[in-house]
């Protein structure tokens, strides 16, 4: 919940100047927020600024000098707040809710100021839209250690089509972000309660808010000194996947979250002692191919966490239901590196299990793109009885093997070729091969007698070649049924031009993988630093290697 008494999907987040009776509120929103709709808790009128007249423009209003003679940005007393009755400009605000959140930094009420734009300059520079030129500021010993233009908070589009908020130094003194330097000309990303300090690192002005996630203290601590943890990417049967920043290099990753209380996974281990996660997972992070996700990290603690590389382009399962179907040579370019994935998972004696659109990863928006399977190994982490459990409540992609089995060692590498020929047949078509939908047979009835659902004038647009090869994935007899290796010969894949595609696409990522990381270098303008406040007095003694993140 934030200030707002409700969690708002345009808020990316807030700050607050500490002081011991008032502050300053900036709420960073995703979009121009509408001052005349009504809400809960709010009056259908437009905000107005205690201050006087509205500003002339969202980009003035942190600075703009109101009627009353004080700027729009200037904290005002309790009494103002209260006479002035501004939380019933907030959207859904209450003012309990007000006092609630001021309450964790020891605060009372305050003057809140709309951000709708993308980007937000601090600085004592007139022209910045939040202006260090007010009482609350200037009346620091610290103040002529700021800079004219001191730093930047903006937001960028991350995964899943959600804003990341970023803090960028411009100082010549130094911006810290909870006691780490972020240097000049680079990036960090906020994350909720940041602390942000100018010009040494115990000198804490602004607090940040992020509204739209949890605070950080409910994860691990060892995870939490490596990686700053983010929004939800998304969520499944396994698990809850969020993205999270490497605090040395900035760079994103994700991390998947398995509960262990969900899957009963102590007993598991307990009742086979050969489950041992940590060995599994260092075998799987050993793994090492262009169309693997690669696991980065590990950390048992009350749960697990798996840290990941990020595909930015989403899941296969997307594209596919937002086209409806994807173009035959589209198909034939991921299908490729969804073979090539297997095939190396089976060469190192790991059978998937679970595949499906959902863990295919896409490295890019574009069309032409890197795909990169995931959730492989889940058997060795949740053990077998547990993915069972899981694997069968969305029986769709199984082959009739494991559904005649239901987790005994009936079945081998083979339950994966299945599933990619019921990845093929929906890219293709953009149907599934088996459904309940208009008809009394059942799901597993379908799929154990392999009598998928065909419509021609679908099928009158692919090519003779891609049906073949679905048909010769989706045989229900095992032994019969086309293997990786076998796949890869067929004529459909043999394809020069598709290849060719694929290779210069790896050619770019090695590119892009090589680019180095440079450290961020101290300030080497200390001269309005004041004795006894050098560097060295951060007790972190570390640096931020942050690089900047494109």
């Amino acid at each position: 919940m934030g200030p707002l008494g409700r969690r708002s999907s345009n808020i990316v987040g807030s700050c607050f100047l500490p002081a011991k009776q008032h502050c300053s509120l900036a709420v960073f929103s995703r979009a121009p927020l509408s001052a005349t709709t009504p809400t809960r808790g709010a009056r259908p009128q437009s905000f107005r600024p205690t201050s006087g007249r509205r500003p002339a423009s969202p980009r003035a209003e942190f600075c703009s000098k109101g009627a009353g003679g004080h700027s729009s940005a200037e904290v005002v007393s309790e009494q103002q707040v209260l006479k002035s009755k501004l939380w019933q400009h907030l959207p859904g605000a209450l003012p309990g809710n007000l006092i609630g959140l001021l309450h964790l930094e020891g605060l009372c009420k305050c003057n809140s100021l709309y951000c709708i734009n993308d980007s937000y300059w601090f600085g004592r520079d007139r022209n910045c839209e939040y202006c260090f030129d007010e009482p609350l500021l200037k009346s620091t010993d610290k103040y002529r250690t700021y800079s004219k233009k001191h730093f930047r908070i903006f937001r960028e589009m991350g995964p899943k089509n959600s804003y990341i908020a970023y803090i960028e130094d411009h100082s010549g003194n130094g911006t810290f972000v909870n006691r780490e330097l972020v240097g000049k000309g680079r990036r960090l990303p906020l994350s909720n309660n940041s602390e942000i300090a100018l010009s040494v690192w115990s000198n804490k002005v602004f607090v940040f808010f992020d509204l739209t996630v949890d605070d950080q203290s409910v994860y691990p601590k060892e995870l939490r000194d490596e990686y700053i943890m983010s929004k939800t990417l998304g969520s499944g049967a396994c698990g809850e996947v969020k993205l999270a920043f490497e605090r040395k290099t900035c760079k994103k990753v994700a991390i998947k979250i398995i509960s262990k209380r969900k899957f009963a996974i102590g007993s598991e281990r307990e009742a086979d002692p050969a489950l041992n996660v940590e060995t599994e997972i260092e075998i799987l992070k050993k793994l090492n191919h262009p169309c693997i996700i690669k696991i980065k990290d590990f950390f048992d603690a009350e749960d697990y966490y798996i840290v990941l590389e990020l595909m930015e382009g989403g899941e296969l399962f997307d594209r596919v239901a937002g086209r409806q179907r994807l173009k035959e040579a589209t198909c034939k370019l991921y299908f490729y590196q969804m073979l090539l994935a297997v095939q190396y998972l089976h060469e190192n004696g790991i059978i998937h299990r679970d595949l499906k659109p959902e863990n295919v990863l896409l490295s890019s928006p574009k069309e032409d793109c890197l795909i990169k399977i995931t959730d492989f190994g889940q058997s060795k982490i949740l053990g077998e009885t547990s993915l069972m459990r899981t694997l069968c409540g969305t029986p769709t992609y199984l082959a009739p093997e494991v559904l005649n089995s239901f987790g005994t060692a009936g079945y081998n590498r083979a339950v994966d070729c299945w599933s990619l020929g019921v990845i093929l047949f929906i890219c293709l078509s953009g149907y599934p091969p088996f459904s309940e939908h208009k008809t009394q047979v059942s799901l597993k009835d379908q799929i154990t007698s392999g009598k998928y659902n065909f419509i021609p004038e679908v099928w009158a647009e692919v090519s003779e070649k891609a049906l073949d090869l679905v048909k010769k994935l989706l045989i229900v007899d095992p032994k019969a049924r086309f293997t990786t290796e076998e796949a890869l010969r067929h004529p459909w894949l043999q394809d020069e031009d598709m290849k060719r595609k694929f290779n210069n696409l790896l050619s770019e990522e090695d590119k892009l993988m090589a680019l180095p990381q440079v450290p961020a270098q101290p300030s080497t303008s200390r001269k309005r630093l004041r004795e006894g406040e050098a560097e060295n007095a951060d007790p972190t003694k570390r640096l931020a290697v942050c690089a900047a993140v494109s």
